[in-house]
């Protein structure tokens, strides 16, 4: 188990973007590197694109 996550990236992390497959690939990719979920994540209506947050931690 890794003790800190890779290429200096931070233990937590708030991913955010607009909800698409671009989205959830970068939560995917977190996930397959060792992070883990961190709470529920979040949704907001810009008046044109519903944007959507999710909290990560290291678990490596």
């Amino acid at each position: 188990m890794n003790s800190q996550p890779p290429n200096d990236l931070p233990v937590y992390r708030l991913l955010t973007g607009k909800d698409d497959a671009a989205f959830c690939r970068s939560v995917s990719e977190a996930l397959a590197l060792g992070y883990q979920l961190y709470g529920s994540p979040a949704m907001t209506f810009n008046g044109t694109d519903t944007i959507v947050a999710q909290a990560i931690l290291w678990g490596g």
